[in-house]
């Protein structure tokens, strides 16, 4: 699969898609999530219900014979006394198309065109779940804010609080956050929300660390990866810090 991909992003799919086109499209994201997922989680987009599509931004990425090569997908959610967060959701990439940098890619496009549909000065709340070292050091350089983070100094906001506390009564099927697991708002962590999932990680494993190993000690001392432990994440972006980092990538 070579590149030059073919991007489309759909605002909540649910409005734009007939039943045909609902049914196909589900069934060719479900076939790319279960190349990439083990074992393959039923949640979010691969359900296909209106629930799960109503809610979402999806960017997928088409090879020249239009397969799908990878998509990306946020979930767009209502928290009251906050607003809409943007919670960075679900990844996936082809195994033929890895090393192509589609997952930035996707990524990137799809946070634009977010922010492209508001004033270029408005903050937008961001959320990650993830026990992906390289993810949550990705999240902390990136996204002003962060917490938690090496950087981060001074008391937690209570907008932040808020977020985390209604992520933790309400959406935590959004991130397939297991009905068990603990809370533990002094680290901001959903306790064993991975365990047994596609989504718990070997602390060990180089490929899935970040670059800056200050980073890596950061996560690794508050995540229990034997327990499936995943991070919740906040932090704010603005179409002013997107540029930004997008111009600090193109000097690389």
């Amino acid at each position: 699969m070579k590149p030059g991909f073919r991007y489309e992003i759909t605002s909540r799919p649910w409005l734009r898609w007939s039943e045909t086109e609902r049914r196909s499209r589900v069934a060719q994201l479900r076939e790319l999530g279960a190349l990439c997922l083990e074992p393959f989680p039923e949640y979010q987009l691969f359900l296909g219900t209106q629930e799960e599509l109503s809610d979402k931004l999806l960017i997928e990425a088409r090879g020249p014979d239009l397969s799908l090569a990878g998509f990306c997908s946020a979930v767009l959610l209502d928290v009251p006394g906050v607003g809409e967060v943007f919670h960075l959701g679900l990844t996936c990439v082809h195994p033929r198309a890895r090393g192509t940098a589609l997952t930035h890619s996707l990524s990137s496009r799809l946070v634009l065109r977010y922010l492209l549909q508001r004033p270029p000065w408005r903050r937008v709340y961001v959320t990650n779940v993830a026990a992906v070292m390289s993810s949550l050091g990705s999240f902390a350089l990136n996204l002003a804010g962060a917490y938690p983070a090496p950087s981060f100094k001074g008391p937690v906001p209570g907008a932040y609080l808020e977020i985390a506390r209604a992520f933790d009564r309400r959406y935590r099927a959004k991130a397939h956050v297991q009905p068990e697991a603990h809370w533990d708002e002094a680290a901001f962590v959903f306790r064993g929300s991975g365990r047994g999932t596609a989504f718990q990680k070997d602390a060990d494993d180089t490929r899935l660390h970040h670059r800056d190993p200050e980073l890596n000690r950061f996560y690794r001392q508050r995540l229990r990866f034997e327990d499936g432990d995943e991070m919740l994440q906040v932090g704010t972006i603005s179409l002013f810090d997107l540029a930004k980092y997008l111009w600090r990538r193109g000097r690389r």
